[in-house]
């Protein structure tokens, strides 16, 4: 057998086996109800964390190096970028202030302002990630932490019990998909509001949805794509390529890595072989993602924060759209919503730059608080699909930086949800961070961008040809740097292609007139 033959059976069977187990993912090598330290009565989250790390005793340690306890990347190098750091974004913009209410979905427990202890393992959640009842949540304004008696959310009415603490402890397991959407499914204060190809349509996915999370597909969890070492679940803050040289998982061991092509490798269609020619070029997820947020859900493609503060008879209100979801809210202002939605198209190698509130803006532009750099000519570029999100968010009108607004809190707190005062609501937010603000307030159009990657539906579901290849109406029609047949079929590369036939034609006939009538005057 060749080599290259034994490597693909290699990767074949490999595969088979690592989904299988990642298929079975909240499947535990030991029964937890069993354990003698989780049979007692707790009264509280940290208590069930030392029991966990009484045995785990690496697992906090591990725990605490990670971007889901310390919410800054780890390739910043400087500890800027992350949601604890001086990034943004144009949703909810910023937790200085807000901490209460955005760490419902931190892995721990107490993060309510900047003293809390990063240091103290008892400060760790595991039961949000390990948990497999179903029954264990946190309250969305305790700073991670759950009831202690019923009480009911006043925004959404939904009814939160106290956990069962020796239940929730005694099922927990490799986490499942029920895990990670609880926070991932919900970013920026609901269901898929963020990032388009992530809602919760995935917990139960059909195949037409997801081909690789549906139980019809692979049946996926998340751990199987997000691997798992030292508790350092595989993600991307986008700061480094993604894949420098595309090969396959056998050439480079890319299993740490979240990209197609660590299991696809960059020749993936063994029966149309031409498709392979646009691997160079094309992203997977441009051709297997025809529309995001197709699972019913709708997401947010608008939030314009310059509209909020209208009130009716001195009180807020909220103006429900079509979709089911408020177009007008006085806290927040004006929102647009989409289903099905075709993604947004550029070159993109994994790289994305972000403008930190220190940064100058220029406010006459639309700012890019993420924005992508990466140029056709790099040869780790990739034609590739985004939700871009669009914001009129508060700034700094004499500074020019964006800002932290405090918009969480009681009423007399500064939070501008409560007493609608920007100058107020950004002066407690950027005070929290020592950072200066003017006092002048305004506003300024900015863009987000997430790369789409999930929702990937079954190949015989995927973009034809025409939907790139043709002159008109062009997915890609914006896309510059490269040639695309049929979308650039008669521009100058076309004439002077049919020029440089004509005087073929012409040259070829002029040769064989003068050979002709040679051969005749010779003879």
């Amino acid at each position: 057998m060749q080599k290259k033959q034994a490597g693909w059976y290699f990767a074949v069977f490999g595969a088979m086996i690592f989904g299988g187990w990642a298929a079975a993912s909240t499947v535990s090598t030991a029964d937890h109800s069993r354990f003698e330290q989780l049979k007692k009565e707790f009264a509280s989250g940290p208590e069930v964390t030392m029991a966990c790390l009484s045995c785990h005793n690496e697992a906090g340690s591990q725990f605490m190096k990670t971007i889901h306890w310390t919410w800054i990347c780890p390739e910043s190098g400087d500890g800027k970028l992350g949601k604890a750091g001086k990034s943004l974004n144009n949703y909810c913009i910023s937790i200085p202030e807000n901490e209460a209410r955005c760490t419902s979905c931190h892995a721990g427990y107490g993060w309510r302002d900047d003293s809390f202890d990063f240091s103290k393992e008892e400060n760790i959640d595991c039961l949000v990630c390990h948990e497999q009842t179903g029954t264990y949540k946190k309250y969305p304004t305790a700073a991670g932490y759950p009831v202690d008696q019923p009480t009911r959310f006043p925004a959404s009415g939904e009814l939160f019990e106290p956990p069962d603490w020796s239940a929730v402890a005694q099922s927990v397991a490799r986490p499942g998909r029920a895990n990670c959407g609880t926070c991932h499914f919900y970013g920026g204060g609901g269901d898929g509001v963020k990032h388009g190809d992530l809602d919760s349509s995935l917990f139960y996915p059909p195949k037409e949805l997801d081909v690789h999370m549906s139980e019809d597909g692979g049946g996926f969890a998340c751990i199987r794509c997000h691997t798992t070492v030292a508790h350092r679940i595989s993600g991307r803050c986008y700061q480094t390529p993604a894949v420098e040289e595309h090969k396959s998982l056998i050439e480079d061991d890319l299993t740490s890595r979240i990209t197609c092509v660590a299991c696809h490798s960059s020749s993936p269609h063994a029966e149309t072989a031409k498709l392979n020619d646009h691997t160079d070029k094309v992203a997977c997820q441009t051709c297997h993602i025809p529309a995001y947020a197709r699972g019913g859900v709708p997401t947010k493609m608008l939030w314009d924060w310059s509209e909020a503060g209208q009130l009716k008879e001195g009180r807020p209100y909220k103006v429900a759209g079509d979709l089911g979801r408020p177009v007008y809210d006085s806290q927040k202002g004006v929102f647009e919503w989409a289903e099905n939605e075709v993604p947004e198209y550029g070159w993109f190698k994994g790289v994305i730059r972000n403008t930190l509130v220190t940064d100058i803006i220029d406010p006459d532009t639309v700012v890019g608080v993420n924005y992508v750099d990466t140029k056709p000519s790099d040869p780790n570029a990739r034609i590739y699909p985004f939700k871009v999100h669009r914001g009129i968010q508060p700034y700094d009108a004499e500074l020019n930086t964006l800002v932290f607004p405090k918009l969480f809190g009681p009423k007399g707190s500064g939070a501008y949800w409560s007493d609608f005062d920007w100058v107020v609501s950004i002066q407690k937010g950027m005070a929290s961070r020592d950072l200066p603000f003017s006092g002048e307030v305004g506003f300024v159009e900015t863009t987000f961008r997430y790369p789409i990657t999930h929702m990937v539906a079954p190949k015989d579901q995927a973009l034809s040809c025409g939907e790139c290849h043709v002159r008109e109406g062009s997915r890609l029609a914006g896309i510059s740097g490269v040639y695309i047949p049929g979308r650039d079929s008669g521009g100058p590369l076309s004439k002077a292609g049919w020029m440089l036939t004509a005087f073929s034609i012409l040259g070829v006939g002029l040769h064989a007139f003068l050979r002709i009538s040679g051969w005749g005057g010779k003879k």
